[in-house]
């Protein structure tokens, strides 16, 4: 915890409730433990946005995107915090969300496409250890033509833990050239784990490409058989397993430091699975 918080302070912080972004930037904002933000991105200007939670504390974040604006989103949990995001994005916008729950959490996202030729991607990861409970709800809205998402989830859940998954991609009538996909893949490592998942389609158009999907399952026995008859134990084998399989959501965030920072923190709950 230490190290990411020493990295997120080489960004620029985040003062206040209001973030308005102008122009271009290549140093990313960060924001920890915020209680309130909204996040306004003019037209043409893009981003790079950290939020991080260390508190068990509810959060609300808002974010609207102009014409052509590009945001990107980490969303880091390290506290049981509850937050609600809203993102609605103009024409031609783009957002990328990465969202990583290392413990106990909720987390509850609404994108609205409100503009042709927006995109929005959301990667997200839960690790549940113990009696641990975590929740992704994820509600894609195409309000207009020409739009895209595409939303992958992974879950992990050991001990006696829960993860919980609810998606649902909504398209309007007249929201003509959708194209949404949507993916729930989870992994169970103990006979008490429980993980549910719903991901859901709601369509009102017929020119459209949509397809959702979900699987719950167990660790993969023949390449734990693999990694053992190379020398590694059977702890350090399923560690390698789980690492592998959340480390490319991980790495979304695209600044190295900080993806190395998480994957250390995954590391160590790992150690608690």
């Amino acid at each position: 915890m230490e190290a990411l918080r020493d990295i997120l302070r080489t960004f620029r912080p985040v003062g206040g409730e209001t973030l308005r972004v102008a122009g271009t930037g290549a140093e990313p904002f960060a924001a920890v433990d915020p209680r309130a933000l909204r996040v306004e991105a003019e037209a043409g200007s893009s981003a790079h946005l950290v939020v991080l939670h260390t508190k068990a504390d509810a959060a609300s974040l808002t974010v609207a995107l102009g014409e052509g604006a590009q945001l990107e989103l980490t969303h880091l949990f390290a506290a049981e915090a509850f937050a609600e995001v809203s993102v609605r994005q103009s024409a031609r916008s783009r957002c990328r969300v990465t969202t990583v729950q290392l413990t106990g959490a909720n987390a509850s996202y609404r994108i609205d496409l409100d503009g042709a030729e927006a995109e929005n991607s959301l990667g997200g990861a839960f690790l549940a250890a113990d009696g641990e409970h975590c929740v992704v709800t994820l509600h894609t809205a195409h309000n207009v033509s020409d739009c895209r998402s595409d939303s992958a989830v992974k879950g992990v859940a050991g001990g006696r833990a829960v993860g919980e998954f609810r998606g649902l991609v909504y398209v309007a009538p007249g929201a003509q050239r959708t194209d949404a996909r949507q993916q729930s893949r989870n992994i169970l490592l103990s006979r008490e784990a429980r993980i549910t998942t719903q991901p859901q389609l709601e369509i009102y158009a017929d020119d459209v490409k949509c397809s959702h999907g979900a699987t719950v399952g167990q660790m993969d026995a023949e390449a734990i058989l693999y990694m053992r008859q190379r020398g590694l134990s059977e702890a350090d084998a399923r560690r390698l397993q789980i690492e592998g399989f959340v480390g490319d959501v991980v790495r979304r965030c695209g600044v190295e430091p900080l993806c190395e920072a998480v994957m250390e923190m995954v590391s160590a709950k790992m150690e608690r699975l």
